[in-house]
This record gives structure tokens, C-alpha cells and sequence, in this order.
């Protein structure tokens, strides 16, 4: 019978596998975002912020898109209400996020939600979706790795770009924010799979572009609810076939 510390050995070796297929899984990603960070710096430099609140932004916050609508409203001398109602719409994909892993974290403390919901971005989502697909379990482990390893190579590149900000003028011009759309492409292309997902991505995207027309604040939200929903009918109809 194995004793006590051989068990605990195992365990933690197990643990260490575990944050190394995390760090991998992630980095790439990681690696992707690097230009949107730099973006972020350099960006919350040239509105006013000093490289003290540029960086407590990333640290604090960490959430690209939000923390760029909030800058970019910043430097347009717009209202407070307007950037927390842009922030909270660009925000609000989390709350699906958070939905779907709920049931895998529902027993765990309160510091480890706390922990995991904080360090929850796109990228950590989607290596965590993938690992729970490939390994038919969830691992908070595996979720906290990622998302560390994500949040220090995003605060690094926020720290690149503050530097930059200060020594190479118009920064922001330079295309950047391609970055953005890159991240998103290299995040859903992987998950399509099936029709239904599919139709999701391809409703979601077409409406968030025309919904963004007439209803910019809200076309992402609304084009989110339109993508789930044609996914759904389209996945009845696919179990229905067979």
C-alpha cells in the first residue's frame, strides 16, 4: 500500500504536468496578444495616464478590450457613463464564461472562484474548454496556469508599450490593433467542429457587423444571443436527423 508522501508525490508531479501542458497550450496565444498589450501602454500614455496608472490598469483590470474601449473613450473626452456602459457590453461575454464553468467550480472555496474568475480571459477559456474536451474533467489547476501565464506576458507587453509610448511618437498608428482580430480568429477556428457551430459563428459574426450599424453599443450582446440561438435550432435539427 503506498504511504501518505508517495501519494502527495504523486500528486504533485501530477500537478507540475498538469501547469507545464497549461503554459504550452496558452503561450502561443499569449504570444499573439503581445502587439494589442504594447497597444494598451502606449495608448494609455498618450491620453494622460502616468506609466504608474498604465500599468495598475493591466494589473488591476486585465481585460484587453475593455481596458482599449475605456482609453480610447478617454481620449475622446467622453463621458463616465459611456465607458462603463462600452465596457460593460464589450464585458459581458464573461457571464457566459463563467456560466459554463460554473458547475466545475461549484464546490471549490471561495478564494479559488475568486482566483479563477479574476484571471478568466478569452484565451484561458478556450485552452481550458479544450482540455476539459480532451480530458473529460476540469482542472483548476490546468485554469490557473493558463491564466497566469496569460496575465504576466499580457502585463509585460503593457509594460513594453508604456516604455515605447514615451520614446516612439504615434504609436498607436502603426496597426497594432490586428492583433485583436488575429487572437479571436486563432480562438474560434479550432472550435468549429460541427454545423452547428458553424452557423453560430457565422450568424454571430455577420450580425454583430450589421447590428453594429444601427445599434453600436449593443451589437455584440445582441449578436451573441443571435449566434447561440441559431446554434441551438441547428443542433435540435442535427439530433433529429440522426
Amino acid at each position: 500500500m503506498p504511504s501518505k508522501t508517495a501519494i502527495a508525490g504523486e500528486s504533485v508531479s501530477s500537478d507540475f504536468q498538469t501547469m507545464k501542458q497549461a503554459i504550452v497550450a496558452i503561450f502561443p496565444l499569449s504570444l499573439a496578444v503581445v502587439p494589442w498589450g504594447v497597444l494598451c501602454g502606449s495608448l494609455a500614455i498618450n491620453v494622460g495616464l502616468t506609466p504608474l496608472q498604465a500599468q495598475l490598469m493591466s494589473l488591476l483590470i486585465f481585460a484587453g478590450a475593455a481596458q482599449l474601449a475605456a482609453l480610447t473613450i478617454m481620449g475622446a473626452v467622453g463621458s463616465l457613463s459611456s465607458m462603463f456602459s462600452s465596457t460593460f457590453v464589450i464585458s459581458s461575454r464573461h457571464l457566459l464564461y463563467s456560466a459554463v464553468f460554473r458547475d466545475h467550480v461549484r464546490k471549490s472555496s471561495f478564494g479559488l472562484r475568486c482566483s479563477i474568475a479574476f484571471f478568466l480571459t478569452d484565451e484561458m477559456f478556450a485552452v481550458t474548454c479544450a482540455y476539459i474536451v480532451k480530458n473529460k474533467r476540469f482542472s483548476p489547476v490546468y485554469a490557473l496556469s493558463s491564466g497566469i501565464t496569460f496575465y504576466v506576458i499580457w502585463n509585460i507587453s503593457t509594460f513594453a508599450g508604456i516604455v515605447a509610448g514615451q520614446h516612439i511618437p504615434n504609436l498607436e498608428h502603426l496597426g497594432l490593433e490586428f492583433a485583436i482580430a488575429a487572437t479571436f480568429i486563432a480562438i474560434v477556428i479550432p472550435l468549429i467542429k460541427n454545423k452547428s457551430t458553424m452557423v453560430s459563428v457565422v450568424t454571430s459574426g455577420l450580425s454583430a457587423i450589421i447590428l453594429s450599424v444601427f445599434m453600436k453599443e449593443y451589437a455584440l450582446i445582441a449578436a451573441t444571443f443571435i449566434g447561440m440561438i441559431c446554434g441551438y435550432l441547428t443542433k435540435d435539427k442535427e439530433s433529429i436527423n440522426e
